[in-house]
């Protein structure tokens, strides 16, 4: 379980918030008594993540230029500030999946404006919040398809490549403003998204949205674990659990 005392009243916004991972990220977050702002394109998916009393919900679509300075304001409006930033939102292409020559330029384009252009607008407009109060986290979600090429996946390994790349460069520029980025793959999940992309996929091959969640919070409360920036899914279980067992033996 998450400890309580380092996310008890953290001003959390989380986007694709009301499915897969950010979904059960939204509900982890609500024990400990954290702030979060869930923001989706869908207000009718947000009914059953929207429960707890500190947990609520912005639509819109991070893709959209237009929207997220709109997104931000009503974000920053419920919670009073931020406190994390987890770009969580995801879109893996067309779907059944295309070769790369097959690939419309338009549809390459949603990919990238969706997991590459919307996460550095939302970075961009929340971080003088986190520049001012000299502290403040970004979690990048990212995918073994950033480091792996894999037939099909050209638009969406793009996109991830390079937001694992800019959290670098972002760390690079503000950890001196007490700023961390953090670019971390999750493993391959059991979530609607995934069963798109793959659709003869075996559920019992895939982690359980509610279980990373859970590991990611731990594993990130933890500033000692996080030597690096980008994280593929066995390094940051490998690390954390190294972590627990340095703990038990102190």
């Amino acid at each position: 379980m998450t400890a309580k005392s380092f996310w008890k009243n953290k001003r959390i916004v989380i986007t694709g918030g009301t499915s897969g991972l950010g979904k059960a990220l939204a509900t982890a977050l609500n024990e400990p008594g954290a702030k979060v702002v869930v923001v989706a394109r869908n207000k009718g998916a947000a009914r059953p993540v929207i429960q707890g009393p500190n947990i609520h919900f912005v639509q819109g679509d991070v893709s959209s230029k237009r929207q997220v300075h709109r997104i931000v304001a009503e974000a920053l409006a419920k919670l009073g500030g931020i406190d994390v930033l987890i770009n969580n939102a995801g879109y893996v292409g067309e779907t059944p999946l295309k070769l790369l020559v097959d690939t419309e330029c338009e549809d390459f384009e949603q990919v990238l404006a969706t997991n590459l252009v919307g996460p550095f607008r939302l970075t961009k407009a929340f971080l003088p919040g986190m520049i001012l109060q000299k502290k403040g986290i970004v979690i990048n979600i990212s995918s073994d398809a950033a480091i792996n090429a894999y037939a099909t996946w050209g638009g969406y390994s793009a996109s991830k490549a390079a937001l694992d790349h800019i959290s670098r460069i972002w760390n690079e520029e503000l950890s001196q403003h007490g700023i961390r980025f953090l670019a971390i793959d999750p493993g391959d999940m059991n979530t609607p998204m995934y069963f798109r992309a793959i659709p003869d996929a075996d559920p019992a091959d895939l982690n359980d949205p509610a279980d990373v969640a859970d590991q990611l919070l731990t594993f990130i409360e933890d500033k000692d674990l996080h030597t690096g920036v980008r994280y593929a899914g066995k390094e940051w279980r490998m690390t954390q659990q190294k972590g627990e067992l340095w703990k038990t033996l102190k």
